[in-house]
């Protein structure tokens, strides 16, 4: 019943389609209407078509909108560039127009059912200082079944492609869950004695070791046996799409999940969203609108990169225990030296709980102690880490010291 499950709901969002499109069109039209021919009537049926409108899911990327930015004390423009991609992921700079040299940065997006676009403000941020570079991984419903399988192995082995593509001395800045994949990788390169290992490595709010203190998250990954996770919520991209026939989790199941976990404010979201659409408040409904615009646009993960996450990293809990491999080899945090180790954790925490990030310090014995950073920041939840008003005041400055001086 699972292995159908995507193609129904795929069927269905077709079927749907015109009433959502028509809403749109309707709800347009209504909001020409001057104010003072129906104050009650007109604004009440446009905020609800324009809802009705917004019911649906994007698999699409949207865009990062990063087209200007400040460095020192002037403009620069800015232009998206890829510069390496496979079928899974581009290697996407944000190039700025007649910019100084400065620290290039690769900042490693989370593959877990949203897009890297969730990064958008810690790109806008990280670029007054350096020369940002981001993963930026695709939809595997849109990749064909022909390109073959994405496993953990597989990500690791982009981290170090595109490491390489960016040269010695480059800086790698890994937001929460590819932590794990961030740290083999540097492993792997120094222990290689690769001439492009990272000169930096940051980790902030990653699942170091997720037997301290376990958050929801990670009993819910250990409460149920492998076999549930590839039964349950394990699927088929539906034959409409390039990657037919790919196994995936689906981005619409896990944001299920998500939006399970805080209901009752999502509810209230959108009701807050029709009373703002009928008073006129264009302002706040447009906050509201650009919020969920982000989080509705939702991607597949790979049935091969999910299954495999969860049981290394949230069962087996292999890299803490030394036994995380790549491609056959032993993972060794030990062999990482020469570089700078900082890791970044959130008081209020609820996915990566305080501790699970710390965990890396005390696996990369090699690294001096004068090249190690800590930074607990009080008062943030798991996306303040690197989101948002203490990102921007309190943890980024402690992260472009380090890497300045690390440079």
């Amino acid at each position: 019943m699972m292995s159908m499950l995507y193609q129904a709901y795929q069927n269905h969002m077709d079927l749907t389609q015109p009433w959502r499109s028509g809403a749109a069109s309707a709800a347009r039209y209504l909001n020409l209407i001057p104010q003072g021919l129906s104050d009650r009537l007109f604004p009440r049926l446009a905020a609800a078509l324009e809802l009705i409108s917004r019911s649906s899911l994007t698999y699409t990327r949207p865009a990062y909108g990063i087209d200007r930015v400040a460095v020192g004390n002037r403009e620069l423009a800015v232009k998206e560039e890829v510069v390496q991609a496979t079928p899974f992921g581009s290697l996407l700079r944000f190039k700025r127009e007649s910019a100084p040299e400065q620290p290039r940065v690769l900042l490693v997006a989370p593959m877990s059912g949203h897009f890297a676009t969730l990064l958008r403000g810690t790109v806008k941020t990280l670029l007054q200082d350096h020369d940002v570079y981001i993963t930026d991984w695709h939809n595997p419903r849109d990749i064909p079944f022909s390109a073959g399988r994405f496993g953990l192995d597989d990500y690791t082995q982009h981290l170090i492609d595109f490491l390489g593509h960016l040269g010695p001395r480059a800086h790698m800045v890994a937001i929460c869950q590819p932590s794990v994949s961030a740290l083999a990788a540097a492993a792997i390169m120094c222990e290689d004695n690769h001439p492009s290992r990272p000169a930096t490595l940051t980790l902030m709010a990653g699942p170091i070791d997720t037997r301290i203190q376990p958050t929801k998250v990670n009993e819910f990954a250990k409460s149920k046996p492998l076999k549930w996770f590839e039964r349950n919520l394990i699927s088929y991209v539906p034959f409409q799409c390039k990657g037919a026939f790919r196994k995936v989790y689906p981005g619409f199941v896990q944001l299920a999940a998500f939006v399970s976990m805080n209901l009752e404010r999502h509810i209230k979201q959108h009701v807050d969203l029709h009373n703002h659409l009928v008073k006129g408040e264009k302002e706040k409904a447009a906050v509201i609108k650009t919020f969920y615009d982000e989080y509705f646009a939702v991607m597949d993960l790979p049935a091969e990169f999910y299954i495999e996450t969860v049981r290394d990293v949230f069962q087996d809990h292999l890299l803490p225990l030394g036994k995380l491999t790549f491609r056959g080899r032993p993972v060794n945090p030990a062999a990482i030296r020469r570089m700078g180790l900082m890791t970044v954790e959130g008081e209020k925490d609820d996915i990566c709980s305080i501790g699970q990030t710390l965990a890396a310090q005390e696996l990369c014995t090699g690294v001096r102690a004068y090249r190690r950073v800590h930074h607990m920041q009080a008062g943030v939840g798991h996306y303040g880490v690197f989101s948002g008003k203490k990102w921007n005041s309190e943890i980024y400055p402690l992260l472009r010291d380090f890497i300045y001086v690390n440079s």
